[in-house]
């Protein structure tokens, strides 16, 4: 009997009996492949790596917990019926019996994803943390075509583009954006709800072309719980801030296909809502009482709706996402988004026809600005005395008015990110504008600055009324009191206390390494003077290592490396010097750039 051999029935070891692959799998939980995907998609479950592939490097495998986890879920009995179902209406097509055929379509079985929601999400934080994905899927079926080869119905873009301009409502009603760039890809946003950082990527407003090389239905099972999840999370969000979900809107801006500015309005008449609620609530009527409720469902939708419209006429100027301050609510906010709510405070923004439209609607309140548009529906006209910036992308073809500012789009994107208005010179209609800096990019960490990052700095500073150094000095230039008394900033009397403290400062510091070098030494001390002013060389390997350059070790330290720690440091050396090559590369360009410039 060879040694290899295996009794049936004895039981597995190692990754045997950890890991099943796929067709097993699928075999175990009888389903069609189709409806495997569709299951694990759902459940979040994934292909696992074991460290040994027992058979094959050509499989893919599955936890067995896992499968073990999905034969019990109660959507794989749904998935029979579905399938038991379909056969039953192929059977009628193929008698040639439509009438049945179409009986049972309409009474075709369905199921909800509530329920999984709940399970892969325990808390509300949980669902936030995992958003990303979730947006930029829901905002990428919102821009595609509806077609049918693909499965791709027109209901489902419509209820993307509803969840999406929900979602986009909320974050520029509590102004929760943070960041803004315009990429290749789309235009990437970022925000901050409940403490959690939410990133998401939005496509460009052009015509999408649906190609072969993607599995759309694999997308759209990915779709199908995402819609769910941020249905749940929109839910959630609205009713935190008391506004009733899901939102009204007027028939009329929807019509028109401004959705967006329609939540906007709805958002405004719910606070007033709220308002008329606190002040008209009298002695006589019930403390829960509420100020739409007239018995049915649909009366109060009415009555709502009839308030959204007489509260908030399409040419009340200032009306998009106005704020009521009568409502007497503690300010909670913290200081960002105080920063971010009072940024283009006061200021009247106009869109021109050339100009994306999406992407401004939904910066421009978030900052606390008011914006209009040329179309249908607009809060105000271009004629409007009160507009102080026009967003234009091409020269104006009609009167330009002196009382306002023409910019290019890319201005209001530079002044989210730098917190500050820049100047608007530089973005005039036909200049070619600064360089679109991204905000997810650390300069200092990657070592290099560009120029026009540092010029914003400045601004920044000087806004914020904070001291620079000039070109050419080092940030530790500015915390010698000589040199902030010779720019004329202190008193001499100031800088001489100054220097006075930054004295005791240093002593302090070089008593601090003093003790730190005896201890190394293996000197004891105590804390009388004798020991304090000892003076003892310190001519060890510590001293030496600490002069050798960050990327540098000495020869004999790194052979007593092991193997693991040798190879990880060579790897972030390999980084290091791929960055600092980066980086010159920067710098040689620049300066080519300016050559040809001066040129």
């Amino acid at each position: 009997m060879p040694k290899h051999y295996r009794p049936p029935g004895k039981k597995k070891e190692g990754n045997a009996a950890k890991y099943m692959t796929r067709t097993k799998a699928v075999k175990y939980l009888q389903v069609s492949l189709q409806d495997f995907r569709r299951l694990c998609v759902l459940k979040g479950v994934f292909p696992r790596e074991p460290k040994k592939k027992f058979e094959g490097n050509h499989k893919t495998y599955y936890h067995v917990k896992d499968i073990m986890f999905l034969a019990h879920e109660p959507l794989l009995e749904k998935f029979r019926e579905m399938r038991a179902h379909g056969h039953k209406v192929n059977k009628a097509l193929a008698k040639k019996n439509k009438e049945r055929a179409e009986r049972l379509k309409a009474a075709r079985p369905t199921y909800k994803l509530d329920r999984l929601v709940r399970e892969r999400y325990p808390s509300f934080i949980d669902a936030l943390r995992d958003l990303d994905d979730c947006l930029s899927m829901v905002h990428l079926f919102a821009t595609l075509p509806a077609v049918e080869r693909e499965k791709i119905e027109v209901s489902r873009i419509h209820n993307c583009r509803r969840l999406s301009h929900e979602w986009q409502a909320y974050i520029s009603r509590t102004h929760s954006l943070r960041k803004v760039f315009i990429a290749v890809k789309g235009i990437y946003y970022q925000a901050e709800v409940q403490g959690q950082k939410i990133t998401w990527l939005t496509p460009h407003a052009l015509q999408q072309v649906l190609t072969d090389e993607v599995d759309f239905n694999v997308m759209l099972t990915f779709l199908e719980f995402y819609e769910t999840l941020l249905a749940f999370v929109n839910f959630r969000l609205y009713h935190s801030i008391n506004v009733k979900y899901p939102p009204i809107l007027d028939p009329q801006l929807e019509a028109l296909a401004e959705d967006l500015y329609a939540l906007f309005r709805y958002f405004s008449a719910s606070s007033r809502a709220q308002v008329l609620e606190n002040q008209d609530l009298s002695p006589s009527q019930p403390e829960n009482a509420d100020l739409g409720s007239v018995g049915t469902e649909g009366d109060e939708s009415d009555l709502r709706l009839a308030q959204l419209q007489l509260q908030l006429p399409t040419n009340t100027p200032g009306a998009l996402m106005q704020l009521v301050e009568k409502a007497g609510v503690e300010d909670t906010d913290d200081d960002e988004t105080r920063e971010c709510k009072s940024l283009f405070k006061n200021l009247k923004f106009f869109l021109s026809r050339e100009v994306q439209r999406e992407s401004l609607l939904f910066i421009i309140p978030a900052f606390g600005g008011v914006v209009s548009w040329e179309g249908g529906g607009a809060p105000f006209k271009e004629t409007d005395e009160g507009i102080t910036h026009q967003i234009v992308d091409r020269p104006s073809q009609g009167h330009m008015f002196l009382s306002r500012e023409y910019v290019q789009p890319q201005w209001v994107f530079d002044c989210v990110n730098a917190r500050i208005l820049l100047p608007t010179d530089i973005y005039a209609v036909g200049r070619v504008p600064p360089p679109h800096l991204s905000p997810f990019v650390d300069n200092e960490a990657e070592g290099y600055v560009p120029e026009y990052a540092e010029k914003i700095k400045r601004l920044q500073a000087a806004a914020r009324k904070e001291l620079m150094p000039m070109p050419g000095l080092d940030i530790e230039d500015i915390e010698d009191p000589q040199n902030i008394l010779v720019a004329g900033v202190i008193s001499r009397t100031e800088a001489n206390e100054a220097a006075e403290e930054q004295r005791k400062i240093s002593m302090l510091q070089n008593q601090y390494h003093d003790e730190l070098n005896m201890e190394v030494q293996g000197v004891p001390y105590s804390a009388s003077g004798v020991h304090r002013t000892m003076q003892i060389p310190v001519e060890d390997t510590e001293s030496k290592k600490e002069t050798l350059p960050d990327s540098e070790l000495p020869v004999n330290e790194e052979i007593m490396m092991s193997n693991k720690k040798r190879k990880l440091y060579k790897a972030m050396k390999m980084g290091e010097d791929k960055k600092k090559n980066a980086n010159k590369l920067l710098e040689k360009r620049k300066k080519m750039a300016e050559a040809k410039k001066s040129a």
